[in-house]
């Protein structure tokens, strides 16, 4: 019970349980020096960066190392497709899971004999390189979706068959990635604790301008033609001039506060803060020891702040100070700040400082807010390349949009649709037998009661209806000639035609197996030789096979017993025909 009593998590705190950081006023009456930052009364935020004494000896201030480079942070994973997998032999497959949404799984086999496996879901993109002597036996493309995530629960695996689809996986995998960053710089002078007070700010103090020519080179915006950060660079309604810098393939642009227009009037300067508080990172630069709360501006998008304040070097030269703060949701980001969190001016100031921001600018999308965006993106945009995928794939096969495909989730054939299938002349169903669990189409037709004599249609036939009500099942041309008797010797085996046409000669034709044609008469197949009385067509279980209730042919003998379909009125022949086969003597 103590063990439990332990593991309960305290009530969460409110405003009021919390034991307020002392506000910017009181820290402000006290004696300096002061830190660079404060947190705000109620928190929320982290601090890196609070030493900033320098001992005594001159050379003390750490620079980073000449030669020596911060590392970018970034989605790495959003980098694989292109480098592992684009313009080699891989596959592609797309499926939908029914927890996890729509996937998209890419492999690849390469020569040292390992699986490059890259798996796409709604939440993230996931990457394993698995070595095939760790396999007992090769798998298949859900087994190695499964090595990837053991989540996924899906029966198969659809092939891309696109050709361009590398294209559209790297778009969707590259959305993430961006070469173009805005950063926010903020003038805070002495004494300056609100927002208002900040953004107000007309006049630029030498050392603000020394510090802009570290961050890049000032430009004019009219006609510029690189990246602009959402600036006006035709008809210069957010200013004339501002800073802007090329570092490792990336444009960043500064929203620089003295340099954005002022309004007269306008407590707020909407027209300043509307680009700088929807920026993610800011910097801000203090003249002298003046703290900043990040709760000075009031913005849903600003996540991180970088301060900056001039330290006088002396012989030294220009040092900075710098510090860190962000949200509690903002995990750390690098490079870590030296300690203490002294800079000299120079080059290797200017790449660090850079590398920092871009940094913070990745960190802040895994906050909650910038989480939550991205992952509905993510969903919508990997639904639209799974669909994309999918009709693209079928096209390819010939098939429109709308057709359904057993195989593809679609339904499957009805009963007269299989049915139908089965008469359609040189079909494989046809071939190989019913699809509705009828056996081969010989033995599933046979008429009781009859010698299996092939007989070529008569008038009847066109007039004739299956077991099952399908009208017209015979509806061959009339100058096609029809299967010839088995035998053309015997009169008792011809058919009403062949007597109206006693010119007419039949040629026998052997028994064919393989054919399974759509005339009615013709399914009195070649099962059994002709000339077997008696035979009839049995199911396996032993009983009668009836597809067919018709009135009995003439030729048969007079103790038959009668159809269940009385003959057809319009057709005299029949009825002249009943009375010959008393002279049969094998009655």
């Amino acid at each position: 019970m103590a063990q439990q009593r332990h593991a309960i998590p305290p009530p969460l705190k409110t405003e009021e349980d919390y034991i307020p950081y002392p506000s910017v006023h009181e820290v402000l009456g006290r004696e300096g020096p002061f830190p660079l930052i404060l947190l705000p009364q109620f928190g929320g935020y982290w601090i890196e960066g609070t030493n900033h004494q320098l001992s005594g000896a001159p050379d003390s201030p750490p620079t980073p190392v000449p030669g020596t480079r911060a590392k970018l942070e970034g989605n790495h994973t959003a980098k694989i497709y292109r480098k592992h997998f684009l313009g080699k032999e891989h596959f592609n497959y797309y499926s939908l899971d029914p927890a996890l949404g729509h996937l998209v799984f890419s492999l690849k086999y390469d020569e040292q004999e390992q699986l490059h496996l890259l798996l796409r879901t709604r939440a993230r993109t996931l990457h394993d390189v698995v070595p095939i002597s760790c396999l007992a036996e090769f798998p298949n493309v859900v087994q190695m979706a499964k090595l990837v995530c053991e989540d996924v629960n899906v029966d198969r695996f659809y092939p891309v068959l696109y050709p361009k689809a590398s294209r559209l996986i790297l778009a969707f995998d590259e959305h993430v990635l961006s070469n173009h960053f805005k950063f926010g710089v903020i003038y805070q002078k002495l004494g300056q604790t609100s927002e208002e007070e900040l953004f107000g700010t007309t006049e630029e103090s030498p050392a603000f301008a020394e510090f802009l020519d570290v961050l890049g080179q000032r430009v004019q915006l009219r006609d510029f033609k690189g990246f602009r950060g959402g600036l006006d660079v035709t008809h210069g309604q957010t200013g004339s001039e501002s800073v802007y810098c090329h570092f490792r393939d990336k444009e960043i642009m500064f929203h620089v506060s003295t340099k954005l227009p002022y309004t007269e009037g306008d407590a707020q300067q909407l027209q300043r803060k509307r680009h700088i508080g929807n920026d993610i990172v800011a910097i801000v630069f203090q003249d002298e020891n003046t703290p900043f709360v990040p709760d000075m501006i009031a913005s849903n998008f600003l996540h991180a702040f970088v301060v900056v304040q001039l330290e006088q070097g002396g012989a030294q030269g220009t040092l900075y100070k710098v510090s860190v703060t962000a949200r509690d949701d903002v995990p750390f980001f690098g490079p870590p700040l030296p300690d203490p969190a002294v800079f000299r001016k120079g080059p290797e100031f200017q790449e660090f400082l850079l590398t920092k921001l871009i940094n913070a600018e990745y960190a802040c999308y895994r906050a909650e807010k910038f989480a939550k965006l991205e992952e509905r993106t993510r969903a919508a945009l990997l639904e639209t390349l799974h669909e994309e995928l999918q009709a693209r794939s079928q096209a390819m096969l010939g098939l429109s949009p709308d057709d359904e495909r057993p195989d593809n989730g679609g339904a499957t054939p009805g009963f007269f649709e299989s049915f139908k299938s089965l008469l359609v002349p040189g079909s494989r169903r046809g071939r190989r037998g019913s699809a509705i669990g009828l056996g081969s189409v010989e033995e599933a037709l046979l008429v009781p009661g009859k010698s299996p004599s092939r007989r070529r249609p008569g008038p009847l036939g066109s007039r004739r209806s299956s077991a099952i009500g399908i009208e017209s099942i015979q509806e061959a041309p009339a100058g096609r000639d029809g299967p010839a008797a088995a035998d053309g010797s015997s009169s008792t085996h011809s058919s009403p035609e062949s007597r109206r046409n006693p010119d007419r000669a039949e040629k026998p034709e052997p028994p064919d197996f393989s054919r399974s044609s759509s005339s009615a008469s013709s399914f009195g197949s070649a099962a059994e030789e002709p000339g077997e009385p008696g035979r009839e067509s049995r199911s396996p279980s032993g009983s009668h096979r009836d597809a067919f209730t018709d009135t009995p042919w003439p030729d048969e003998p007079p103790g038959t017993p009668p159809g269940r379909r009385p003959p057809d009125p319009p057709c005299p022949e029949i009825k002249i025909q009943l009375e010959q086969p008393t002279q049969n003597p094998g009655s």
